[in-house]
């Protein structure tokens, strides 16, 4: 008989294991309707996330309170949410057309709503991906404020420590902080939070706004009172999915009227039988690889390449772009600001309006007729399955006729996390695995490695991990994946979403060209691998402006058909 071996799983195993958890319990909650996070229900999402100890969550499973991960989280929720014991995950159900102001978080594009002092409401049109990203930053946040209710709370009859009650006058004046009043109260934050006064007056002004310079105090008072409510007054915080939430989603409602707005604006300046490219990049990198040159090109002829992109990039640089703007529209494109909910705009070019001549692309040929580009914003996760699945389906003019339409290329740009190289570098995917599932889509990249060489950029080709969220990235599992036989060079989050849209549509269900061409290439935006280069380090800066525009330019001569 064979000896029974002693089976343990690897931090790898446990991880994957922790992530399916966090994801069935999500949608278990979100069909349930509610749930307390810090309660029972709410008990599996935080040990699974716990488990899991995501790069970017830094020292969740310590005691001290993390601050860079918090940061991170807090950019990504609208202001005020820390005060909200009642979050409420709506659909697009008419607030826009309220007196409520829509609060838009800096690094998340969703309308969130103050109903009153308890309740926060937050719009869901981008599909579960948001969902998915929201609950994981509000189980982090839960996490950490209860880390300052262990630090604070001296016993259940609410007794405070000292160092609590004088963060509760700063927070409670009205007036501007003095500078000796402001380093007083990191002194006090830094022991309630375990940090050094270093640590916490370092990141204190990147919690700032204009209207609140001191609204780090504020994130950390509110965290922790409300803690304390839940535990002295069993007043515990709750998030609630609304009933018309839960009816719509997954049913591509936002990415129909999303994909119908575009379709007619096509029919009704007669692009639609035209061959059609779909860009799936920024809002300026298309027009400006294309349009800057005849504006602007003539101040940078002893400049380098890329240095024209990094002036229209900057801050400082409003006119400029507005002229290269203006100077698109008269050459034909066409701006579609998003109505339908899904918060992606769209830009359309009629390359048969564009003087190419004027441009870099001036050796563009054209076999018949000139293409019309259309260059979607960035989708978000598992969204970019509702849109592209939706905008490749044949368009309906009436209930008997329908328009197929003559889509040649569909080509992905965007940022994504590296697992080998650093910020910056870029990488050419031959096929996307779904993490968690190890569904796959292997697909011929026309674009390959060869074609960036040269550019001083370090170039990466392989499979990319398709995750669940930004916020799930883990060093094992990550390291599994580079380190085993999957070869993986990076993850991103719509890939493998992207690709089986195209793949039904041209496949299976025939609404376009069976042999329609595929381009995918990312640049690095941080390597979760490596410490203090994970995305709670901050952003790229300049450093992203040559590969965007690099992988730009190389998409489009394709597309142009420059040899």
């Amino acid at each position: 008989m064979k000896d029974i071996k002693n089976i343990s799983r690897s931090r790898a195993q446990e991880s994957s294991a922790a992530i399916e958890r966090l994801y069935i319990t999500m949608r278990h909650l979100f069909n349930r309707g509610f749930y307390k996070p810090m309660g029972v229900s709410g008990e599996t999402l935080r040990e699974a996330l716990l488990s899991l100890r995501p790069e970017i969550y830094g020292s969740i499973a310590e005691e001290k309170v993390e601050l860079n991960g918090l940061l991170y989280v807090i950019e990504r929720l609208p202001i005020g949410i820390e005060e909200c014991r009642y979050i409420n995950l709506t659909s697009d159900e008419g607030y826009s057309n309220s007196h409520f102001k829509a609060i838009v978080p800096p690094k998340r594009r969703r309308n969130c709503y103050r109903i009153d002092d308890e309740q926060m409401n937050v719009e869901i049109t981008r599909g579960r991906s948001d969902i998915y990203d929201i609950l994981t930053h509000l189980t982090f946040v839960f996490i950490e404020s209860h880390k300052i209710k262990n630090r604070v709370l001296i016993a259940d009859d609410g007794s405070v420590t000292r160092d609590w009650q004088k963060l509760e006058q700063v927070v409670n004046q009205t007036k501007k902080l003095t500078l000796i009043e402001r380093e007083k109260a990191i002194s006090h934050a830094a022991n309630v939070l375990g940090r050094t006064f270093a640590e916490v007056k370092d990141i204190y002004d990147d919690f700032a706004t204009v209207d609140a310079p001191d609204r780090f105090i504020h994130v950390v008072y509110w965290l922790g009172r409300l803690a304390i409510e839940e535990i002295v007054d069993n007043n515990k915080r709750t998030i609630t999915f609304s009933p018309i939430l839960r009816e719509r989603l997954g049913h591509h409602i936002y990415g129909d009227i999303w994909a119908t707005n575009i379709k007619e604006v096509l029919l009704a300046n007669n692009l639609i039988d035209r061959p059609l490219h779909i860009i799936s990049a920024n809002m300026h990198s298309v027009m400006n690889s294309i349009f800057a040159e005849p504006v602007i090109g003539k101040k940078y002829k002893e400049a380098s390449p890329f240095q024209i992109f990094e002036d229209l990039s900057s801050s400082n640089n409003k006119d400029i772009r507005k002229k290269v703007e203006e100077y698109a529209f008269k050459q034909g494109m066409l701006f579609l600001p998003d109505t339908s909910g899904t918060n992606i705009d769209v830009q359309i070019f009629d390359t048969a309006k564009i003087d190419f001549k004027k441009t870099v692309f001036s050796n563009s040929t054209f076999e018949a007729e000139k293409p019309v580009l259309i260059v979607m914003d960035y989708a978000f996760g598992e969204q970019a399955f509702e849109t592209i699945d939706e905008l490749l389906k044949p368009f309906k003019t009436d209930k008997k006729n329908k328009l197929f339409l003559n889509v040649e290329s569909v080509s992905i740009m965007g940022k994504a996390g590296i697992l080998q190289g650093g910020k910056g570098d870029i990488m050419i995917p031959n096929a996307h695995v779904n993490e968690g599932t190890a569904d796959n889509y292997p697909f011929e990249n026309e674009l390959t490695a060869n074609m960036f060489e040269g550019n001083d950029i370090p170039v990466f080709s392989g499979p990319m991990i398709t995750v669940l969220g930004t916020s799930l990235q883990n060093r094992d599992l990550l390291k599994f994946f580079h380190e085993s036989t999957w070869e993986a060079i990076g993850l991103e989050m719509e890939g493998a979403y992207y690709q089986k849209a195209i793949q039904s549509a041209s496949k299976i269900r025939k609404s376009i060209n069976a042999n329609v061409k595929v381009r995918y290439a990312y640049y690095a935006s941080d390597n979760p691998l490596e410490t203090g280069s994970t995305l709670a380090s901050g952003g790229l800066g300049t450093t992203g402006v040559k590969p965007t525009y690099l992988i730009t330019i190389k998409i489009l001569e394709q597309i142009f058909n420059i040899k």
